[in-house]
């Protein structure tokens, strides 16, 4: 079975990098972390020939969906979210359009193709991880050489450090990393790569990546 294609666009002040999830299915089509420049969004899903279908945030930064509202506008959309996210998304109005999730659970995109939520919380208490036939869309949980902010709201350095180390950890070398913002010169890597160059993964305990981590911003 072929892979579900990925379309990557780079949007924003922040670098941020959208993902387009192009099933085999041609009824379903998925937006990940949807921002900045929506009508970008929209004329790349109208040139795919597909209705939008889902939204996946992989946390609730505005940053990361400021752009919700204009998939809502033209689509009527799920967005799917871990449900930690929800006391920072009840202002938004998206109850009758939220889908909550627990970790693990599987987002199905129709003929034998689904998604996995990898639930890694640090940056924010629901981060989540989307895996996608070897490839793991990471928000701001992992960067290329970086990971998360975790001296923000909700934020656990602690927690972060268990989601890449006993989480991600876990996953084959040959993951190719995705992530949320495009902070480095190449837009994407392994796990294995990252786990021989990524400064945050070389630790063996929490005191000493959080020595680094939240060590003071200059």
């Amino acid at each position: 079975m072929a892979q579900i294609a990925i379309e990557r666009l780079a949007v924003g002040p922040m670098q941020n990098f959208v993902y387009l999830l192009v099933p085999q299915a041609k009824d379903r089509l998925v937006v990940v972390d949807p921002a900045w420049e929506p009508d970008v969004i929209l004329a790349r899903a109208q040139a795919l020939g597909r209705p939008l279908t889902d939204v996946i945030l992989t946390h609730h930064h505005p940053d990361h969906r400021n752009g919700v509202e204009a998939m809502l506008a033209a689509y009527p959309v799920r967005i799917h979210v871990q449900k930690s996210e929800l006391p920072w998304l009840k202002e938004h109005g998206w109850r009758g359009d939220l889908v909550l999730h627990e970790p693990g659970d599987r987002v199905e995109l129709g003929l034998g193709e689904a998604l996995t939520l990898i639930h890694t919380p640090g940056h924010t208490p629901g981060s989540q991880c989307i895996e996608c036939t070897g490839r793991l869309l990471t928000g701001d949980t992992l960067f290329i050489d970086g990971c998360g902010r975790c001296d923000l709201p909700g934020g656990d350095p602690v927690k972060m450090f268990h989601s890449l180390f006993t989480t991600l950890g876990a996953l084959p070398g040959d993951t190719v990393i995705l992530p949320g913002h495009d902070y480095a010169p190449t837009p994407e890597a392994t796990l294995a790569e990252q786990r021989t160059s990524n400064p945050y993964l070389q630790f063996r305990t929490a005191a000493d990546f959080i020595g680094l981590r939240m060590r003071p911003r200059t």
